[in-house]
């Protein structure tokens, strides 16, 4: 049916709260757009039926009704039905080999598939996101973690206070930890075996401001990556202050030609012209969050041969904990071998024996891989990620799924995001038949 929007129910796992249009702007839709909503009823959504009901959708547990479905996470193949619209993050592009049957079934049944990870902008910057959510909820979860491994060591440290996300009733709460720490270390500095405390951040966008966001609240200072190597040897540290460095693609891999110049263009387009070099910084870093973008295409930047080679000597190193909130398995962080979740959030990578040991302890880096973050702050994730999305709402609802994909008329964004139309691959996505 024509403008009207079904909200699925979020199932994927226990834990998942979000939504991906909250009540208020529901309410805005309707009024404004005259846009109609019905709503799966949901027991665990971070808002209730009735602040939907109360903004001017049905909640019904039957969505059959509606022709334009949106979700978050990937849905069970036996809910597809023909000719029907879904928008949700389908984590396929990649071909990624669990969710190939999901994608099958929508081809079979010729269904049109919109994923909220490829609506850009003409210069590919990403218009619906939640990656500052989850650059927040993984630094509170990876400094969680380093304070569990220091204590597993038996090293003193000011980080014991620090809950994971889920224990936390808001992320407010969560920042006036992480101030109330900051506030210690300024005042009795670290212990000596943490000086200087070194977290490293790989790229600059959604995720890695966000971790910085949690990061800058402690008495922090930069330092740029390419005096990295002076201030090591300078040895003009500070107990009472901690120390972050924000690698760009320029220090995570280098030409393979040493005489030939980094080009950030030539690199997307070549990567395999490319050797990586962010292991040269690592043995002096406690903590690194890793939030860049990986594909097979591009080389790991921290090799499972480095942590291995890490972790032979017969001293400790300094990196503790490697927060990757990328979580590509096996990907820019090669060794990480899996994917957690909020209720068991890390593991220990063992580098001899080429495996995942859950929990602290254990010869090789804790590994912070939770796959969706921004879960452990649903409430907050859901406000910001339901504003970008609202705009783009209205021409959805009223478009014309029935003709062929050249004559749909969609905002350029969300045309570039339609992966499948009525079942068939659009132009942009052809490559994707191969993964089936």
């Amino acid at each position: 049916m024509k403008n009207l929007i079904a909200l699925r129910r979020e199932d994927r796992n226990p834990f998942e709260k979000r939504v991906a249009l909250i009540p208020s702007h529901i309410r805005e839709l309707v009024k404004e757009q005259g846009v109609r909503f019905v709503v799966q009823p949901s027991p665990n959504r971070v808002f209730a039926d009735d602040d939907f009901k109360r903004e001017g959708a049905k909640v019904e547990e039957d969505i059959s009704r509606a022709a334009i479905i949106l979700g978050i996470k990937e849905m069970p193949e036996s809910f597809f039905e023909k000719d029907k619209t879904y928008i949700f993050f389908s984590h396929t592009i990649k071909g990624q080999k669990a969710n190939m049957p999901m994608l099958r079934r929508m081809v079979d049944v010729k269904c049109t598939l919109i994923d909220y990870e490829k609506i850009v902008d003409e210069k590919g910057r990403r218009l619906v996101f939640f990656g500052r959510q989850a650059g927040t909820a993984g630094m509170i979860e990876s400094l969680w973690a380093l304070a569990r491994r220091l204590d597993a060591e038996g090293l003193p440290h000011p980080f014991g206070s620090v809950r994971r996300m889920t224990e936390y009733l808001s992320l407010v709460e969560a920042k006036e930890t992480i101030n109330e720490i900051g506030e210690g270390i300024r005042r009795d500095g670290l212990p000596e075996h943490l000086v200087p405390f070194i977290c490293g951040f790989t790229g600059y966008g959604h995720v890695s401001q966000g971790a910085q966001e949690i990061f800058d609240i402690l008495p922090e200072v930069e330092i740029a990556a390419e005096e990295f190597s002076s201030f090591i040897t300078s040895g003009n540290f500070s107990a009472h202050r901690l120390y972050k460095i924000v690698f760009r693609e320029e220090h995570l891999v280098r030409p393979r030609n040493p005489k030939q110049p980094f080009d950030l263009q030539d690199y997307y387009a070549n990567p395999e012209n490319y050797v990586p070099v962010l292991e040269s910084y690592l043995p002096f870093i406690h903590l690194l969050i890793n939030g860049v973008y990986w594909a097979p295409k591009y080389p790991h930047f921290v090799s499972k041969v480095f942590i291995r080679d890490l972790y032979a000597g017969p001293i400790r190193p300094k990196l503790k904990v490697i927060g990757d909130i990328s979580c590509d398995i096996e990907g820019g962080v090669e060794c990480t071998v899996k994917d957690t979740d909020p209720h068991n959030p890390v593991f220990v990578y063992d580098p001899v024996r080429d495996t995942a040991i859950d929990g602290v302890e254990g010869p090789g880096p804790v590994v912070m891989s939770v796959y969706n973050l921004p879960a452990e702050i649903p409430l907050e994730s859901s406000v910001f990620f339901s504003q970008t999305l609202k705009p783009f709402v209205p021409a959805m609802a009223y478009a014309d799924f029935s003709g062929d994909f050249a004559s749909c008329e969609l905002p350029g964004p969300i045309k570039k995001a339609v992966i499948l139309f009525r079942g068939e691959f659009t132009p942009d996505y052809r490559y994707m038949q191969s993964f089936l």
